[in-house]
């Protein structure tokens, strides 16, 4: 079975060796264990040079608009390094984050109450991660495939339903508004809730060593008793949950809500943020810190892009490169890692 202490950001502690020359080839070891090291300094290295380009960078304003931005797929990226972790993933996530308000914006229109609304509406989400997770685990389907067909399931919902109407949002007034979206920090405060549930959710509990577990021996968890199913089936739940939440906050806060939005935009930044970060591919190994400093180098990029002037179509750009880098890195450090402990 994969070891659970490989699940997050910290990696099983290395010994200082004793004797001549030691202490470097344990520092080289450390540095190589710490796969955030690579987005932090290139992170730093963005955030220096866009604020030596352009003194607007470091506005409290413009600080404000990074982390409004960066939330929603930041917290989409959390969700997918505990689908990634399981060698899954999940391209539903953007659509229920697009679907959600709606979903809350119909029934407070049926007269629920707007708090209810959005119990309602997380309800609903959660199916819809229920279903993601039962016909991948029972049928045998692709998640991939799976998650896609739900992805488009969900646009052409919303679409029928809102007549392809754009549609004002409720709870834009008082104290409500102010901590469900509308207050400057509210995003990123229940997005950085949200990080650290999922964080101690995948380090501290019996529940994240199965996750671990199960993306790094799939047979082999399940020969241990870990009921392998029914882990991947919360896992889906838990991102369309987090997908969803985070996308009603994003409404509110915008105040309107346009049924024409792609899912696949939203989602993608969010997968990207994972990858960047360090989480694999290929299951049994996700960082959710990681996933943090992916979502902060996302938005810190494409806003430095925005106050220098340039075109915003180099930043998908951007992110191409970027998997293409990670993806080479995690295989090459990987490589690297497993000779240092032979």
């Amino acid at each position: 079975m994969a070891r659970a202490t490989a699940s997050d950001s910290e990696t099983p502690q290395t010994p200082a060796p004793k004797g001549p020359g030691s202490v470097a080839y344990w520092l080289v070891q450390r540095v190589i264990q710490q796969r955030e090291l690579t987005v932090v300094l290139v992170t730093l290295f963005v955030i220096i040079y866009f604020g030596i380009a352009n003194s607007a960078f470091y506005t409290t304003a413009n600080i404000i608009t990074v982390c409004q931005y960066l939330a929603s797929f930041a917290v989409i990226g959390f969700g997918e390094v505990l689908i990634l972790s399981l060698g899954e993933i999940d391209l539903s996530a953007g659509a229920v984050y697009l679907s959600s308000p709606w979903f809350m914006y119909l029934f407070w229109t049926s007269g629920m109450p707007i708090g209810w609304a959005i119990v309602a509406a997380m309800v609903c989400c959660a199916g819809v991660g229920m279903i993601n997770g039962l016909i991948t685990v029972w049928l045998n389907v692709s998640s991939l495939i799976v998650t896609l067909a739900v992805n488009y399931a969900l646009f052409g919902i919303v679409l029928i339903e809102s007549n392809d109407i754009q549609v004002n949002m409720p709870g834009q007034t008082g104290r409500f508004s102010i901590i469900f979206g509308v207050g400057a920090w509210s995003t990123i405060l229940w997005a950085t809730a949200m990080m650290l549930a999922i964080w101690a959710l995948l380090k501290r509990t019996r529940f994240g060593l199965h996750v671990t577990a199960t993306g790094g021996n799939l047979l082999a968890a399940a020969e241990s008793g870990i009921r392998v199913r029914r882990v991947k089936v919360w896992c889906f739940i838990i991102i369309s949950c987090a997908s969803g939440l985070i996308g009603i906050l994003d409404a509110i806060r915008i105040g309107s809500i346009n049924p024409g939005s792609s899912g696949l935009d939203t989602v993608l930044p969010g997968i990207v943020a994972a990858v960047v970060g360090g989480t694999a591919l290929t299951g049994g190994r996700g960082t959710i810190i990681g996933a943090a400093l992916g979502a902060i180098f996302l938005g810190v990029l494409e806003d430095g892009f925005n106050l220098i002037g340039v075109n915003a179509n180099w930043f998908y750009l951007a992110e191409g490169v970027m998997i293409l880098v990670a993806m080479v890195a995690n295989t090459q450090l990987g490589a690297v890692a497993r000779r240092f402990r032979r």
